[in-house]
């Protein structure tokens, strides 16, 4: 495949352990640009900034140029494609976030995510990539895969998203977006698994810490009607690769070509 200009951007921010590696990378196959928030802006899904200024910041972290952006992951994809950077990229790609973003309550609460379909309006395909823990309590796990320990962790999924990318782009259509889920285990030999979108939402987000005072406190997921077979949430449970399309070309479905060629890989 020759080389393809592609736009990565996440929803951590300019700090984020996966950044550099996810970048480095993606270097081997294509023109490069980073664009992110410049501080971590989760749980965002995709807003846009609307009344304040937006500043763009070009930098260069551990030799890479980082342009750090104070608005929203979607602000960062609309700045990469119409203004920031000298060529339109040919592909976004957001992540690799830390947790999975697996499940409607997350993946439409998702900066990540909502990055991904940022670019999916503007008619570009895009994956937004995610990783996580199928065996480590969240709390225990978010502490150490901070940590200085858990680079090779980055490094290898970052060389395994990577590798999807590659392989998704040419079979993929104008607006297309793709959501995948990487065990930080993850290997070449990983299953890979075509996965629908969970039916979980939230049994509570706040908690009263004083009379009209409330705080972020999550009350852990309810799953619906129709189960979790066949989802992300259950593929990341099972420890494989969930594949999940989430926008397909304009407002239809996925296009069968990237499906089938991820799946066969």
């Amino acid at each position: 495949m020759a080389s393809v200009r592609i736009l990565l951007t996440n929803d951590d921010g300019i700090d984020a352990p996966g950044l550099l590696p996810f970048a480095r990378a993606l270097s081997g196959i294509g023109e490069v640009a980073v664009v992110v928030p410049d501080r971590e802006r989760s749980w965002v899904g995709k807003a846009i900034t609307r009344f304040d200024p937006v500043h763009v910041a070009e930098r260069t972290v551990d030799g890479i140029t980082v342009f750090a952006c104070t608005g929203y992951p979607a602000d960062c994809v609309q700045l990469g494609l119409n203004g920031v950077l000298p060529e339109r990229p040919e592909l976004v790609l957001s992540g690799v976030n830390i947790g999975y973003n697996c499940g409607a309550a997350y993946l439409q609460s998702s900066g990540t995510a909502g990055a991904a379909l940022e670019a999916g309006i503007a008619r570009v395909p895009a994956i937004a990539f995610s990783t996580g823990s199928s065996g480590m309590p969240w709390a225990e796990w978010k502490r150490w895969i901070l940590t200085p320990e858990a680079m090779p962790v980055w490094e290898r999924v970052s060389i395994i998203a990577a590798g999807i990318a590659i392989e998704a782009f040419p079979h993929m259509v104008p607006g297309e977006v793709l959501n995948v889920g990487i065990p930080d285990d993850a290997d070449d030999a990983t299953e890979r698994r075509i996965t629908r979108v969970a039916e979980v939402g939230y049994a509570r987000l706040f908690a009263e810490q004083s009379p009209g005072v409330y705080t972020h406190a999550y009350g852990d997921l309810v799953t619906g009607p129709d189960g979790l077979d066949g989802t992300d949430v259950e593929a990341a449970r099972e420890g494989v690769i969930s594949v999940t399309a989430i926008r397909g070309a304009g407002n239809g479905p996925a296009s069968n070509g990237v499906l089938e060629a991820l799946a066969g890989s």
